[in-house]
C-alpha cells in the first residue's frame, strides 16, 4: 500500500510527480481565495429582458389573435345572413337586422333605409368580408 501524500501537497498519482507548478490554479494555502462571479445582477437582468420581450410577443400575438376573431365573426355573422345577389370583390355592402331581427345583407345605403344597420363590409379579394365606416367609406381600423 503506497503512503497517501499530504493534502497540501500536489501530486500526480498517475505521472509519479509533483505537479503544482502546471496547475492553472493557485495551489498554496497562502494563495488569494478562488471565488465564481456573482452573476445575480446581470441574471436578474436578463431575465426582466427576455420576460419584457416575451410579453410584447405575447401582446402582440394576442391583438393580432383579437383581430383574426373579428375578422371570423364578421364573416360567420354575413354568411349567416340572408341575401339574394352574389356579393363582388371590393364592392361595399350594408348588414341589417329585418324586422324580426334576421341579418340580411343589402346594397342599399344606411341613409336611405329605416332598418336596423349592423355595419358596412367590403368583401376582399381572399373572400373575407372586412368591416368599413360606412360614411367615409374607409377601412375601419380595430387596433
Amino acid at each position: 500500500m503506497k503512503e497517501k501524500k499530504p493534502d497540501m501537497v500536489v501530486y500526480d498519482e498517475e505521472k509519479e510527480q509533483y505537479n503544482a507548478a502546471f496547475l492553472p490554479y493557485a495551489t498554496s494555502f497562502s494563495a488569494p481565495q478562488i471565488k465564481a462571479p456573482n452573476n445575480g445582477s446581470w441574471k436578474n437582468s436578463q431575465i426582466y429582458k427576455a420576460n419584457k420581450h416575451l410579453k410584447t410577443k405575447y401582446e402582440a400575438l394576442k391583438a393580432e389573435y383579437e383581430a383574426l376573431m373579428k375578422i371570423l365573426e364578421y364573416n360567420e355573422l354575413i354568411t349567416a345572413s340572408k341575401f339574394s345577389f352574389e356579393p363582388l370583390i371590393g364592392e361595399i355592402y350594408h348588414l341589417y337586422n329585418n324586422a324580426k331581427d334576421q341579418p340580411f345583407l343589402s346594397i342599399i345605403n344606411p341613409d336611405t333605409c329605416d332598418f336596423e344597420h349592423l355595419g358596412s363590409f367590403r368583401l376582399t379579394s381572399d373572400y373575407l368580408w372586412e368591416k368599413v365606416d360606412s360614411k367615409t367609406q374607409s377601412i375601419a381600423l380595430n387596433h
